[in-house]
């Protein structure tokens, strides 16, 4: 009999969540708790798997679409599911797109040592990090035997199953639209059009929102950080050792904690519904990060509570789960504060975007090193980065930012400060 099934209520206030990627078609059959479809809500993926066994009837959502929560993604029937442990021979045919043949099977000798179909009747059973693992080393996932529950294939099934070639599949009619070519009038170039989605059209519509709600005011400072060039480097062989890589943004995170303890505002949020600055008590930090499919921002929750090594590896955690694409909405959400740096890719000056609704980012730039005058009138090398705050001046006055950034250069120039008053 058809089963209904309807995008459930993920939680945290999501009304709606965008289909990133179906793991089925329609005529395909799958068991209980395989993977169904990939939905993006906010800036994360969430992975749903089957609520049922059984063959996929019909797909109501293509990919890229917006569904409701509550709203009809697929029917199942599960009147005539047969079991995972036995399924008919003649599954992998009848699993076929009407009027496509289905593809065959590949000769037995081509297949690594050990490697069988999957036990689902020619249904792959892998989550999305897998399938991507899978497509950069080359290897045909119907050709791996899973080793996980119900016969999913993880990280360990893919290192011993060799890296054969997958063959390349049919496009089926609700794969997503590809970056298509448009035609061009005569003695003009042929341009192509590429679909905004997924990650990319929630970053669309979050900075058009924050470009268009508060008033962006951005503040530069120039920052002698000579001294904590030396102290970073004289840290880092204490902290490596552990197996976590030290980059200059953990002293930035503490100045910048030290900052917004100083001036609490900026450690806020701007409520436009009630008209009211929500000011936060404890200091949950974003870090934009690039991620595959666009900037992501994981967030440190309660930096304040961590020490110069246990926020670097943090980052380098969340940096990695995030280029994976394995952090949680958690992780990626609750954000009072944001820094943005693109390490030494970083330019000479940037006017950030706020992170809407926070009221305050943080911009680092690389660091140069120039001649300087010393106070004694003597000029010597040193290490100069800027620093750019961009504010929303609705609620944040200039005065505000600067003696918040005047804070955060007083600690990053003499970093020693970072341990005698924050330790």
């Amino acid at each position: 009999m058809p089963f209904e099934f309807k995008l459930p209520d993920i939680g945290e206030g999501v009304a709606e969540g965008e289909i990133v990627q179906w793991f089925v078609k329609e005529g395909d059959r799958i068991v209980e708790d395989a993977p169904l479809v990939s939905v993006l809500t906010d800036k994360a993926n969430v992975e749903i798997p089957s609520p049922r066994t059984g063959r996929i009837s019909k797909l109501h959502a293509a990919v890229g679409a917006k569904v409701k929560v509550g709203g009809l993604l697929v029917t199942i029937e599960t009147g005539d599911a047969p079991s995972p442990s036995s399924p008919p021979a003649a599954s992998a045919a009848s699993a076929a797109a009407p009027g496509r043949a289905a593809p065959a099977s590949p000769p037995a000798a081509q297949a690594p040592a050990g490697a069988a179909p999957p036990a689902s009747g020619g249904r792959v059973l892998a989550p999305p990090r897998i399938r991507r693992l899978a497509a950069e080393r080359g290897i045909d996932l119907s050709r791996v035997r899973g080793s996980g529950p119900q016969g999913q294939i993880t990280e360990a099934d893919l290192s011993t199953s060799g890296s054969l070639p997958a063959p390349v599949p049919a496009r089926p009619a609700d794969a997503p639209p590809q970056a298509r070519p448009v035609a061009a009038p005569v003695g003009e170039e042929p341009v192509q059009r590429e679909p905004i989605r997924g990650l990319r059209r929630v970053i669309s519509d979050h900075m058009a929102e924050s470009k268009h709600r508060a008033a962006h005011f951005t503040y530069v400072e120039e920052i002698d950080v000579t001294e904590l060039v030396r102290f970073r480097d004289r840290m880092a062989k204490h902290v490596e050792a552990s197996g976590a890589k030290l980059t200059y943004l953990p002293f930035i995170i503490k100045a910048v904690i030290a900052g917004l303890r100083a001036y609490p505002r900026l450690n806020a949020r701007m409520d436009d519904e009630h008209q009211e600055l929500v000011l936060h008590s404890g200091y949950h930090i974003g870090v934009a990060a690039a991620a595959p499919g666009g900037l992501i921002v994981p967030v440190i929750h309660h930096a304040d509570r961590q020490s110069v090594a246990e926020l670097a590896r943090t980052l380098q955690d969340l940096a990695a789960r995030g280029k994976a694409g394995t952090l949680s909405r958690a992780e990626l959400t609750g954000s009072t504060f944001t820094i943005t740096s693109l390490g030494a890719l970083g330019g000479v000056l940037a006017t950030p975007i706020l992170n809407y609704p926070e009221v305050g980012i943080l911009g680092v730039h690389k660091i140069v090193r120039r001649p300087v005058y010393r106070p004694d009138g003597s000029i010597g090398p040193a290490d100069l980065m800027n620093l750019s705050i961009s504010l929303d001046h609705r609620v944040i006055d200039g005065i505000e930012g600067a003696q918040f950034l005047a804070v955060v250069k007083g600690f990053l120039e003499d970093p020693h400060r970072l341990f005698a008053e924050l330790a």
